[in-house]
């Protein structure tokens, strides 16, 4: 004859010794692909809006849009305040070598001064959501970068007028 209760001991020792750390686990890692996604699409949205902008030699108008337009995510506050950095480095193709080289030029925003590629990057992001709670510390996420040629810089050539 069972003993009472038998049942309810036997399930409560296999939720938390099994299914509640599956769970727990099944939720941390959609929360981190969620936040992996996010931060890979605003780099390339970053680098899409530096290819039709101005070239600044600083990148600071593309700087400015990305941490004004920060994905959802539970730590966004990391990409509009730091300490996520956010790169923006403009290059030329070197007419005899073909690499790529640091762009500079002496006008800002003109259409004589367009680079040809842009390379848009994501640095020192941290997933942090979740691991507090456990007093675990963040796990760096690798940097994200997209490069992309530019394409115009958002410059009409028959008016001369660039969109910064």
């Amino acid at each position: 004859m069972p003993k009472r209760g038998q049942a309810t001991l036997e399930f409560i020792l296999s939720y938390s010794a099994i299914l509640l750390p599956v769970t727990m686990m099944i939720i941390f890692t959609a929360k981190m692909l969620w936040v992996w996604h996010s931060v890979s699409r605003f780099t390339r949205e970053g680098a899409r809006y530096a290819t039709t902008h101005c070239w600044q030699a600083n990148g600071e108008n593309v700087r400015s849009w990305m941490r004004q337009n920060p994905p959802l995510t539970f730590d966004r506050e990391q990409l509009t305040q730091g300490p996520a950095e956010i790169q923006i480095n403009y290059f030329a193709r070197n007419a005899e070598s073909g690499q790529l080289e640091e762009f500079s030029c002496d006008a800002e925003c003109s259409v004589s001064c367009i680079p040809d590629v842009v390379r848009v990057t994501v640095a020192q992001y941290e997933f942090r959501s979740f691991m507090s709670y456990l007093g675990l510390p963040p796990i760096p996420i690798p940097n994200f970068q997209t490069t992309l040629p530019m394409e115009g810089a958002g410059c009409n050539p028959e008016t001369g007028e660039c969109v910064p």
